[in-house]
């Protein structure tokens, strides 16, 4: 096993109350001796994410001029600048499983489906998907078992996973970007409520939903079922570390505070749907799940994720950002200035939400670092060019250090149809998975290090 995957379950303590099991980041004060030092900084877990938005970019506002690291930030990547240091931006990746090869229209279905699996789906609106297993599942199934979850799936649209969603396309490829196996995607979780019971629900569900149930009842947080085990653990604990305990549960509760407020804004809604109905609050629905994924990769309860923003295909509306078209409406905008001008508006939006996302990681400290320094993630699409459904020259980032194995601050440009597999055939090496090839993949990808 690689030494990066060496700190497992002796680095991680828990919580525990009826129902409850809540992971805790690390604390030096209960690591055994052998986990402190500079040998257990090189040895921090690296952790991997993939964040995928849909329907293309105006491509003019997002790619830089220059290359290296003298470039400037376009405006649709603008709000990234405090960031800027942490980035790679990357063009000329291709996604030649997204095109037709012979399999005609339906584009957006291709996008998603073989986003992270680099596989070409089988055309079918049947039962009988196939794809490929993606690359997030690849690594889960490698070094899952040292984590409590070995992988985390969230979105913002509830999923569909039969009939025809896109030009004879099963919806199962339009709205899944993992898949376990080339016939089993695995659904994003897109109810913040559930995915912050999954965090902390211990794996019992009978339990966890009587003691979900009790807390709603009796108006209580996740908190006062762990209150007694936390308060006897921060008495073991050095100054710094009980500053820290209370810094992290202050940051659940806080959370909690705002799922909860979100589900009491939902008026005339069912508690089980309250945010996927409701497009006009979309950023704080993003948050909400940026910020479930931070706790997750803080408290080392897993290393990979995947966030579907929105499906491929989307025709939401962003009314927050005086957006009212369609967002796949727009993407087909026929070189239209007003039209391509409010997709650039759609493409910001969501970049703004990314950065929130990279400036939590940044906050959350790890080790001598913090979260992002471990860490590895991309934000991109299968398409570039929505208008043309082109799959080349893709909107692709990627953030952070991984373990101070990348040197992010450049933009980069490979050759032309270079396959986005490769870059992935690269981070499965990081996370410790050591294969010869990953899905389309043509060989490992230079520009990755200085």
């Amino acid at each position: 096993m690689d030494t990066h995957a060496s700190l497992n379950i002796g680095r991680r303590t828990f919580l525990r109350g009826l129902g409850t099991v809540m992971a805790l980041p690390f604390l030096e004060s209960l690591a055994p001796t052998r986990l402190l030092g500079a040998a257990s900084e090189a040895a921090r877990p690296r952790r991997m994410a993939f964040v995928y938005v849909p329907n293309g970019a105006d491509m003019a506002n997002w790619t830089p001029s220059a290359l290296g690291t003298d470039f400037a930030l376009p405006s649709t990547l603008e709000p990234l600048a405090a960031h800027r240091q942490d980035l790679l931006v990357m063009s000329g990746l291709a996604l030649d499983k997204g095109r037709a090869n012979g399999d005609g229209a339906g584009d957006h279905a291709r996008a998603s489906s073989s986003f992270l699996t680099a596989s070409q789906p089988r055309k079918t609106a049947g039962a009988d998907i196939r794809v490929g297993v993606s690359v997030d599942q690849v690594a889960a199934q490698r070094v899952g078992d040292l984590t409590a979850l070995r992988s985390l799936e969230l979105g913002c649209d509830r999923g569909q996973i039969s009939g025809n969603c896109d030009s004879g396309y099963s919806c199962a490829y339009s709205f899944n970007v993992s898949w376990r196996t080339p016939t089993a995607p695995m659904p994003p979780e897109t109810n913040p409520r559930l995915a912050f019971e999954r965090l902390f629900g211990g794996g019992d569900a009978k339990l966890s939903a009587e003691a979900r149930a009790r807390r709603a009842a009796q108006r209580k947080s996740v908190l006062d079922f762990v209150s007694e085990d936390a308060r006897q653990l921060s008495g073991k604990l050095g100054a710094s570390d009980r500053r820290k305990l209370d810094e992290y549960l202050t940051s659940v509760r806080d959370l909690e505070r705002r799922i909860e407020r979100a589900e009491n804004d939902s008026v005339g809604l069912p508690k089980d749907k309250f945010l996927e109905e409701v497009s006009g609050d979309r950023r704080s629905h993003i948050r909400l799940m940026y910020d479930l994924l931070v706790l997750a990769f803080q408290t080392d309860t897993t290393r990979i994720s995947t966030f579907v923003v929105a499906h491929d295909g989307s025709n939401l509306a962003y009314p927050q950002i005086e957006v009212r078209d369609g967002h796949h409406d727009l993407s087909h905008h026929q070189n239209d200035p007003e039209k391509k001008a409010k997709i650039a508006k759609i493409n910001r939006f969501h970049i703004e939400q990314f950065a929130y996302f990279l400036e939590r990681l940044k906050a959350t400290k790890d080790g001598e670092g913090n979260l992002l320094d471990q860490s590895m993630v991309v934000y991109g699409s299968g398409l570039a060019d929505g208008n043309q459904h082109a799959h080349h020259d893709l909107p692709i980032l990627l953030a952070g250090r991984g373990g101070g194995t990348l040197s992010p601050g450049r933009h980069v440009r490979y050759a032309k149809d270079t396959p986005l597999a490769n870059l992935y055939l690269d981070l499965l090496e990081r996370m410790g998975v050591h294969q010869e090839r990953f899905g389309d993949s043509t060989g490992h990808l230079a520009q990755l290090t200085v």
